[in-house]
């Protein structure tokens, strides 16, 4: 590996892309960095680059790879087109715009795996986490991080996934409040170094990118399994409040499928992800 020079620690209320870059390394070096003090939402940024509606911001239509990342999120989106609450340096959040060559239909399971991704990398800062399906980070049953994934069509047809993520640093109570329940945040330590966090999460998702269209969801489900948060807990689906199913979480299958056994079943049920919300059961 070539020696290279890296500069000191920034400030916590600025990041540099050149730092992210680095401490990213070969995985990423087709990937282009942005960092911008504010914005509404990364995802929607980007994903106004890929359909080309994105004239009057001055920037380029993409055409590599794009980590964006934002010191401040006006308007950030949840699932569902959920509003994803943060408050300035509460929350690190950045959106990743990575291409495929698969179709839309093989992209199902990609925030599986991009949870996988999250997880092994805080792993290796020494954070634990575990993952709910579909789409969250939890640590100590609390949500650390979430994830929301949208898809766009470029001009060219290239498809385009835009990846967005939030993982929180130092959520105010008052804001916690305010979204209806506790919230983790990411140890001190972990986060000491943002540049750092962000070019090993950087890194890893490149590589699992490629990863997902050469090998598809199959190659990260007995990772997601290991890290799953209600292995053998008896949990709730509910759509909008209303229970849907019963039943012990036993993991996810090959497409990506929440396997639930449900009482007095003879075989699980497999459950599709969507607007719905997986709950732990009382009692």
């Amino acid at each position: 590996m070539t020696a290279q020079f890296i500069a000191p620690i920034s400030p916590a209320s600025q990041l540099s892309a050149a730092r992210i870059a680095a401490f990213a390394g070969l995985h990423a070096e087709q990937c282009l960095i942005e960092v911008v003090a504010e914005t509404g939402s990364t995802n929607a940024d980007l994903l106004a680059r890929v359909s080309g509606n994105d004239r009057d911001s001055g920037k380029d239509a993409l055409r590599a790879p794009t980590l964006l990342v934002a010191l401040t999120q006006t308007a950030g989106r949840g699932r569902a087109g959920r509003a994803w609450l943060t408050a300035p340096a509460a929350a690190l959040t950045f959106s990743l715009a990575w291409p495929f060559a698969s179709p839309l239909q093989a992209l199902v399971g990609l925030p599986l795996a991009v949870g996988v991704t999250i997880a092994e990398t805080l792993a290796d800062f020494g954070v634990e986490v575990q993952l709910k399906w579909p789409n969250d980070v939890l640590q100590g049953g609390r949500k650390l991080a979430g994830i929301l994934i949208e898809t766009a069509t470029a001009p060219d047809q290239q498809l385009w996934a835009v990846i967005g993520i939030g993982i929180n640093l130092a959520m105010p109570e008052q804001l916690q409040e305010q979204i209806g329940r506790r919230t983790a945040n990411l140890p001190a330590a972990a986060a000491q170094d943002r540049d750092l966090l962000l070019g090993a999460l950087l890194s890893g998702l490149a590589q699992n990118m490629w990863q997902f269209e050469s090998e598809g969801l199959p190659a990260f489900v007995e990772r997601w399994n290991r890290l799953h948060a209600f292995a053998g807990q008896q949990v709730a689906i509910l759509d909008q409040g209303k229970t849907l199913h019963e039943g012990k979480a036993l993991g996810i299958d090959q497409i990506g499928r929440l396997l639930l056994q449900t009482d007095g079943g003879s075989s699980p049920i497999a459950i599709m992800a969507g607007d719905i919300s997986l709950r732990p059961k009382e009692g």
